[in-house]
C-alpha cells in the first residue's frame, strides 16, 4: 500500500472509532470566553488557572515597563552559544530563591524538560519507576533514556515499594517520577509517601508540578510546598505555560545537578533559547502569582462545589483539584457530552485514548479563578439532562 493510501486508511479508522482529532478554529480568547468557529463559549478548557494569561491590565503593565527598551523578540541561538540573556539569570535566581534551593533551570517547554532530564541522568545501569498515569512527555523521556523503566499502577505505593525492594542492589541508581496533580484525573499524588520511599531506598525523586504550580501552596509553588516537602524532592519541575500564563518550563535542584544537566541534557544543549521578551513576562507573572492566595482558595472551592453537584447526578467525577473530569467511558459518549455542553454555551473538551486509558474517555473541565459559580452553574444541569 502506498504511503498516502495507508495513512488515509488509518485516519478513516480513527474516525470510525470516534478518535479523529482536528485543530479548533480559535478566533479569539477574551477572559472567561473563547470564540471558536465564530461562536462565543464559556471557556472551561483552558490551563490558565489564575487568569494571568488573559489579564489585560497586567499585559499593559508589562508593555509599559518595556518602553525604555523592549527585550529582544528572539534569541537566535542556543543558550550555550549566544542565546542566553540576563533575564534568564534573574528568572532562575528568583525560582531558586522561592523554593529555597541551590539552583534552577528554565526550559523551552515542559515537554523539553521531561524528554531531556531523564535521558541525561538515567543510563543503562539505572532503573526508572513511573506512575502509570504520568504525562506522555514523561513516558517519552523514559523511552529515550537508556535506562530500564517500569510503570507502577496509579497511586499504588505498596506496589511501588515492592518494585523498590526487588530492585535493591541491582542498579546503580533508582529514579522515582510522578506528577503531583494528575492532568487527566485531577487527583493528587501522596508526596509524603513518595518522599518516605525515596529516602528509605536511596532513590532520586522527580516531581512534575505542571498542574500544581500556581494553584497549590501558600506562594503557589505547588503541591510540594503545600505538603511541606519542597526541600525533600530532588528535582521539582514546573511550567510557565499553565497557571503562570506564559511559555516555557523550569526545574529546581541542587547546583551540581544543574551543572550536570547543562553539560548533558540534549533538549537544553541543542535548542534555540526562549525569547527574552517571554522571559520578562514569565518573571512578572511568577512574582504576581506569589500573592494570589485568595484566587487559589476561590478556585479550589469552585471546583469542589462543581464536583459535588455533578457527582450528585450519578456521574463518576474523580479528583480533588481544579481539574474536574466527568467520566463517560465510551469515546462516543464523551463526544456527545462535550457537544451537549457546547450547545449550552460551554467549551469542555472530550478527552479520549491515548490521552487516557481505554474505556475511560471523559469530558475534562478545567476551571480558573476568574470564573464564578454563576458562570458554570448550568454545567451540572446540562449533564443531568443528558444522563436522563
Amino acid at each position: 500500500m502506498q504511503f498516502h493510501e495507508r495513512i488515509t486508511a488509518e485516519l478513516g479508522q480513527l474516525k470510525e472509532r470516534d478518535r479523529l482529532r482536528a485543530v479548533p478554529e480559535v478566533t479569539s480568547r477574551d477572559g472567561r470566553f473563547i470564540s471558536i468557529g465564530g461562536r462565543r463559549l464559556m471557556n472551561l478548557s483552558s490551563n490558565d488557572y489564575l487568569g494571568l494569561g488573559d489579564d489585560q491590565e497586567l499585559r499593559r503593565v508589562y508593555f509599559e515597563s518595556c518602553r525604555s527598551g523592549l527585550p529582544p523578540l528572539g534569541s537566535s541561538s542556543s543558550r550555550l552559544l549566544t542565546g542566553s540573556h540576563p533575564l534568564y539569570d534573574e528568572l532562575e535566581q528568583e525560582l531558586a530563591g522561592l523554593y529555597g534551593r541551590e539552583a534552577a533551570m528554565v526550559f523551552n517547554s515542559g515537554y523539553h524538560a521531561n524528554t531531556g532530564i531523564l535521558p541525561a541522568l538515567a543510563g543503562r545501569h539505572d532503573l526508572v519507576l513511573s506512575d502509570r498515569l504520568n504525562h506522555a512527555s514523561i513516558i517519552d523521556g523514559m523511552k529515550i533514556a537508556d535506562a530500564r523503566w517500569e510503570r507502577y499502577p496509579h497511586g499504588d505505593y505498596l506496589h511501588l515499594e515492592e518494585l523498590l525492594e526487588a530492585a535493591r542492589g541491582r542498579y546503580r541508581q533508582i529514579f522515582i517520577i510522578s506528577e503531583s496533580v494528575f492532568s487527566m484525573d485531577g487527583d493528587l499524588a501522596d508526596l509524603r509517601r513518595l518522599v518516605e520511599l525515596k529516602k528509605r531506598h536511596d532513590a532520586v525523586l522527580i516531581i512534575d508540578e505542571a498542574h500544581g504550580t500556581g494553584v497549590f501552596g501558600q506562594r503557589g509553588l505547588g503541591l510540594t510546598e503545600n505538603e511541606g516537602v519542597t526541600g525533600e524532592v530532588d528535582i521539582i519541575i514546573g511550567t510557565f505555560g499553565k497557571a503562570l500564563g506564559s511559555a516555557g518550563a523550569y526545574a529546581v535542584m541542587d547546583r551540581v545537578v544543574r551543572q550536570y544537566l547543562v553539560n548533558t541534557m540534549r533538549t537544553f544543549i541543542f535548542t534555540t533559547a526562549l525569547p527574552p521578551v517571554t522571559l520578562g513576562w514569565s518573571l512578572l507573572t511568577l512574582r504576581r502569582q506569589v500573592g494570589m492566595q485568595v484566587e487559589r482558595r476561590a478556585l479550589l472551592a469552585l471546583a469542589s462545589r462543581l464536583r459535588s453537584e455533578i457527582s450528585a447526578l450519578g456521574f463518576e467525577v474523580p479528583g480533588e483539584s481544579h481539574i474536574v473530569p466527568v467520566t463517560a467511558g465510551a469515546d462516543s459518549r464523551a463526544l456527545k457530552m462535550a457537544a451537549a455542553l457546547r450547545d449550552a454555551g460551554f467549551l469542555a473538551m472530550a478527552v479520549r485514548p491515548p490521552s487516557v486509558p481505554e474505556n475511560s474517555a471523559r469530558v475534562r473541565i478545567s476551571l480558573r479563578s476568574i470564573l464564578g459559580w454563576d458562570d458554570i452553574a448550568g454545567v451540572a444541569g446540562c449533564l443531568g439532562g443528558l444522563r436522563r
